[in-house]
């Protein structure tokens, strides 16, 4: 199957607009809960309620002045991955072996590089407004110390969501059943929700699991959202996430159109 479309890449992609516009009209109801109010609950549970019984200076919480300063980024940037997650897990599977759009919209001049882009362009706007609100409602809490930083956090959240999207996109474009989803939610996403630094420094792990922990992309993206938010830019080290992040997610696209043009043939 062809992954390259007659018409240029940006025309065929805007051409998908009024589908994932209505797929967007028909959910959103559905995604409201996860995607603005449970992390607000989480906010609520281990910044305020936990974060009132933990007294540490900013020494032992990466400069934040508090515990809910320094949690409240690291959920941000966990919410990006989540949300990335959910829209190209199921959703992949869905549009491959339940209604089986891709192969609809593949049948018509749209190449798998153009549906891919679109898919993972629909996951930018899902991730931008989930976390764009989670990082205007902590703003009132007042934990965060650069209005110029919490903007470019923004950014980055979408670039921690990309991350994610093209190798979990790829690797759903793999399976054969839904059940291939528990792993990756099991030994990937929750133990990295828990262990990239977004509830406690990852310098409390062992030497060894530190080391993994730093390998992760959502460590790097918990550890570039934290220090913009908090005005503490390591200059060398933030571009270091960033590289990191941006070769991720172009691995990961590259992946995903691969492995969804591989799928498409069977």
């Amino acid at each position: 199957m062809s992954t390259i479309s007659p018409l240029p890449s940006w025309t065929m992609v805007w051409r998908q607009t009024d589908y994932w516009t209505t797929v967007y009209k028909r959910t959103w109801k559905g995604t409201a809960i996860t995607s603005f109010v449970m992390p607000l609950f989480y906010v609520g549970a281990m910044g305020v309620l936990l974060g009132g019984f933990i007294d540490s200076g900013d020494a032992q919480l990466e400069g934040a002045a508090s515990y809910l300063a320094f949690v409240a980024p690291g959920l941000v940037a966990a919410h990006a991955m989540q949300t990335a997650t959910g829209e190209v897990t199921w959703p992949v599977m869905g549009m491959i072996k339940w209604h089986r759009t891709y192969y609809g919209m593949t049948a018509t001049p749209l190449a798998v590089a153009d549906v891919v882009a679109a898919h993972l362009m629909f996951v930018v706007f899902r991730v931008a407004t989930s976390c764009g609100v989670f990082l205007v409602v902590m703003s009132f809490f007042g934990v965060f110390e650069s209005v110029a930083g919490v903007l470019v956090a923004f950014f980055v959240q979408v670039l921690i969501g990309m991350s994610f999207a093209g190798i979990f996109f790829a690797y759903a474009a793999t399976l054969k059943s839904e059940a291939g989803f528990a792993v990756i939610y099991r030994l990937l996403v929750m133990p990295l929700f828990l262990f990239s630094g977004a509830f406690f420094p990852v310098a409390n792990l062992s030497a060894p699991l530190e080391l993994l922990a730093k390998l992760t992309p959502l460590w790097h993206g918990v550890d570039l959202t934290r220090m913009l938010v908090l005005d503490r830019v390591d200059g060398p080290l933030a571009l270091v996430h960033v590289a990191y992040l941006v070769v991720l997610s172009a691995v990961g696209w590259w992946l995903a159109v691969w492995r969804l043009d591989k799928r498409l043939e069977v």
